[in-house]
């Protein structure tokens, strides 16, 4: 776990280096407060795991980190969107993200909902640069517009606010929101390397990408009953509070931990076809596993 570690930082650095020189560029939007707003979020930390994710994987198989850069620029811009918008009182009503305020917080909702927007349109605007390099850059940008779009993400941030205070719980619907909400982005995160080499492992890192959203909302779903604030920085127990649809009200919290090592070893039997070092990715399924302590 300490090389996994040790390799994580590296890329943590790099991406954050690229960030900040990205940040400075918002921090002379007119008005000042969009910037700021902007910036904040961005800026709040995190583990960077999507961008992390992607540039780890083009290095496995042979795409090279640098040259997904700016697509991991662009999932991370759209992942804080997200974040910000469901922070909101008209979504998740969450009063802080990793420890400070949220955006709506310190911004007020209206200035966070305009973040919001700024950082989605700003992330297309990475991406369009990106096409001109090429037929398979555009690929890439495409898979990841469509992951977040109405079809992905959105798609499942729309079906949990629709079975809030559901008075069944239903696994297909779970699933569903699993896949959507929490997937979609983790897949672009390992599929635009492959799209960008050919098509390398395509199949199986899109399966990768999947389960490893199902394994990561599934420990997110768990410390929602055991964590504590301290060390994840947000609100606990609101998704009972809220009648939120997870996998604690589906399979209960005992049948949530067997089917995270469930998840865990198919993840590792789809890794162990990768050809070459994947040994990050063995790391990265024990990192996410291991949130739960």
């Amino acid at each position: 776990m300490a090389d996994f570690n040790k390799i994580y930082r590296s890329y943590l650095e790099r991406f954050n280096a690229h960030l900040e020189k990205f940040c400075d560029g918002l921090n002379k939007c007119t008005p000042s407060v969009l910037g700021d707003s902007l910036v904040y979020s961005l800026r709040l930390g995190g583990k960077r795991v999507r961008p992390v994710l992607m540039m780890a994987v083009a290095d496995i198989i042979g795409t090279g980190a640098d040259k997904v850069m700016d697509y991991a620029l662009a999932l991370e811009l759209i992942h804080t969107y997200s974040l910000i918008h469901d922070d909101l009182p008209d979504m998740d009503n969450d009063d802080f993200r990793r420890g400070k305020p949220s955006n709506h917080k310190v911004f007020g909702a209206g200035n966070a909902i305009l973040a919001g927007d700024g950082l989605l349109n700003t992330a297309y605007s990475v991406l369009f640069d990106e096409c001109f390099k090429g037929n398979e850059y555009v690929s890439a940008a495409k898979y990841i517009c469509d992951c977040a779009g109405i079809h992905g993400m959105i798609a499942g941030q729309s079906a949990d606010l629709l079975h809030e205070k559901d008075a069944e719980a239903d696994e297909e619907t779970l699933k569903f929101i699993y896949e959507n909400k929490t997937s979609k982005l983790l897949m672009a995160a390992v599929v635009v390397p492959s799209i960008l080499n050919g098509g390398k492992y395509y199949s199986e890192l899109k399966e990768l990408g999947k389960k490893l959203g199902y394994l990561f909302q599934l420990t997110d779903d768990i410390l929602d009953v055991t964590g504590n604030f301290e060390k994840l920085g947000k609100s606990l127990g609101k998704d009972e509070e809220e009648g939120k649809l997870t996998g604690i009200k589906v399979y209960g919290l005992d049948n949530c931990k067997l089917r995270v090592d469930i998840i865990g070893d198919d993840c590792i039997k789809i890794i162990d076809g990768i050809e070459g070092d994947a040994s990050f990715l063995y790391g990265f399924v024990n990192f996410i596993k291991i949130r739960l302590g």
